[in-house]
Formats: C-alpha cells, structure tokens, sequence
C-alpha cells in the first residue's frame, strides 16, 4: 500500500500576516491573507497530500491570550480557504510558551505522533514556514522543507541560526513559486526492475531538471534514447545490465517496461497536461508520432526498415521496444515513418516520439484541468 503524505503548513507569516508588534491574530481586524496564499494553498489541496495546519500559538488559552479572541479570527480564515476549496486535514497548535520548552513546541515533533508511524511518508512530505524553527522542524521529520521568505532574507534566517540554504528546497515568498516546486516534485520517478535476465534502473524528471546518464551497453540504442531526453526536454537516467551475450531483446524490452512505468507514476492523476502530441522531417526521413495518455492502449507501427542492424541493434527490436513502452505508459501511440537511410529513419521516430512525449506531458501552472470530457484517464 502506497504510504500518505502530509504538507505542514505554519500559519502566521505563512498563510496570513503576523502583526509586527505583538505577533497575535486576536481580532478580526488583524487578519489579513499573505498575498497569494489562497490560491497557493488551492494548488496544494489539488495535489496528492493531506495538509496539515501547524503553528505555536504562544500563551493561548491563557489571559494575554484568550481563546475567544483567537478563534473569531482563526475560524474565518478557515472559513476563507474552506470557500475556495481549501479544507485541512488535521490542524496542530500548540499553545506553550517559549521559555517552557515543550516538546509539543515546534521544532519539536511531540504533536506529530500520528504521523510517525510508518504510515506517512516523511521523506516525500513537506513542511512551509517562514522561520528557521519551521526548517529546523522538517530536518527533526525528515521531510523536506520550504522556507517562505524573500531569498536574501531567508538566506539571513538560516545563517543566523547556523543553517545552510542547502537544509531547504526552496526559499521564496512567492506562494507560486511554492505551489509549482511541490507540484514539480511529483514528476521525478525512479523505478528499479530486476529480472534473472536483466538489472535495470530508470529515473525520469518530467520537467527536465535532472543530470541525464544513459547506458544500457548497446550503443546506438543509448544514442536513440539521448534524443529523448534533449528534444523532450526531460531528465533520464537509465542504467541497464542486460543478458546481451544472449541477445538485445530482454535489455530492450526490460527498458522499455521500466520507461513507461516510471512516466505513467510521474504524470500522477494527469491533471493539466497536454494529453496528445508531434511529427517531423529528418533529412531524406520524416516521422509522424501520434500520441494519446488518455489510459487506453492502443499501438499502429509502420517504420518499413530495410537493413536487419542499425549500429549494434535489430531494427526488428525498435516495434518491440515502442509496444512495450505503450502498454506501461497506457496510451494510445501511432508511428508511422519513411525514409531510405535506416539510421535517419530510427532517429527520425524517436525525435518525433520525444516531441509528441514533451507536448503530452507539458503542464501548465495552475492548471488543475483534467483533459477529458469525462471526467478520468
């Protein structure tokens, strides 16, 4: 079963603005929304994690700070985001003191047992913040952490409290900025598939911020899918160890099946993607790619080949490898290509499949848009 994951959210300096002189939201009239916060945290409730509210709330409870000037001002931001579709799953406040130090204070993890216990995945869950408690505190979970400041300024933060500005993700005041990095981190993948024929790892970043590393020891296949990578504009890493003193197919194949399982896991629930894609010319070739990640399978394959090897692979092994990768990918994929030099024609289709491939996978910002009619794919 696939692990939750959770995105902490501070809330005062994070989602609405902390009053300078006494740092407490006691009043309606203080209450006021950092600039992009709503449709931010709307972009992380459309995402795949739960979210969680998480905030030191100093002295509440107590007569400095009653409970009933804090809640007027707390329920109508919730009131706020709940009309935007933004709810939370969970809402963790503590109300001690500093000088008490709690471990329920934050960076302390004493609210958080819930989610110690190897039902959520920390690794891949998030905490957002603007002080260097709430970097301190996803260091103390092992999540990953966002620092919601100005950069110069963050970068200050965490050097006054003998932090890196490698302890976080990100440092930005932009809640876009924000949004788009969590949402990003959902496209890299690694998928790992061992076989008694083959070892073969495969790491794909959709947005293509990735260092790529190819090897799979045949040559001219590593050449074919290098052009994945710089006309798809993504990331890929493949390393592949193979039975070749037997033959190509079950390295190729192998690949092919890792490939497509490691794009389908990093297109998530697909939500504003291009869907379709691509065809171009290549010298004396051209090559028509049509692609659809609609979650059907469907593959037409007309490359007419005419020489049995192009460098060190069967022309024969290319239709083999492209079926494969379709059925993993679940999409409907069209190649059909001509030409008279094999190489050219080889290179021809996967060009014209990276193309088709950067098109489908392209997301645009906050575009939560699923493309299709009904509803799923």
């Amino acid at each position: 079963m696939q692990k939750k994951r959770a995105i902490f959210v501070d809330r005062d300096g994070t989602i609405i603005k902390e009053p300078p002189v006494d740092y407490q939201v006691d009043s309606l009239e203080k209450l006021s929304f950092v600039r992009g916060a709503i449709s931010g945290m709307k972009a992380l409730r459309m995402a795949d994690y739960e979210l969680v509210l998480v905030s030191n709330q100093d002295g509440l409870g107590t007569e400095s700070f009653p409970m009933d000037t804090f809640l007027p001002a707390h329920n109508k931001m919730l009131e706020t985001l709940a009309a935007e579709g933004v709810g939370f799953d969970d809402q963790l406040i503590d109300p001690t003191l500093p000088e008490e130090n709690a471990p329920t204070r934050k960076p302390g993890i004493g609210m958080f047992g819930k989610y110690l216990g190897g039902e959520y995945d920390l690794a891949a869950s998030w905490v957002i913040g603007d002080r260097a408690t709430d970097v301190q505190l996803a260091k103390n979970l092992g999540a990953r952490a966002i620092l919601f400041q100005a950069p110069e300024d963050g970068s200050k933060i965490l050097k006054a409290a003998d932090m890196e500005s490698t302890d976080c993700e990100l440092i930005s005041n932009d809640w876009a900025d924000v949004a788009e990095r969590i949402r990003r981190s959902d496209r890299v993948v690694e998928v790992v598939r061992n076989t008694r024929e083959t070892k073969i790892r495969v790491a794909v970043d959709l947005d293509g911020r990735m260092e790529s590393k190819i090897d799979t020891g045949l040559k001219f296949f590593d050449h074919m899918l290098d052009q994945i990578v710089h006309h798809a504009g993504i990331g890929l890493c493949v390393e592949a160890d193979g039975d070749l003193e037997v033959d190509e197919h079950h390295t190729m194949e192998d690949v092919a099946i890792t490939l497509g399982e490691a794009v389908l896991r990093a297109l998530g629930d697909k939500r504003g993607i291009g869907r379709y894609g691509f065809a171009l010319p290549m010298d004396e070739s051209d090559a028509l790619v049509l692609l659809d990640f609609g979650g059907r399978i469907d593959v037409s394959w007309r490359v007419p080949f005419t020489r049995n090897m192009v460098g060190d692979v069967p022309t024969e092994m290319f239709e083999h490898f492209f079926k494969a990768l379709a059925a993993e990918m679940r999409c409907n994929l069209h190649i059909e290509a001509r030409g008279e030099n094999n190489h050219h024609l080889a290179e021809a289709v996967f060009k014209a499949f990276a193309r088709a491939l950067k098109a489908a996978v392209r997301r645009e910002p906050f575009n939560y848009d699923l493309p299709s009619s009904k509803g799923v794919l």
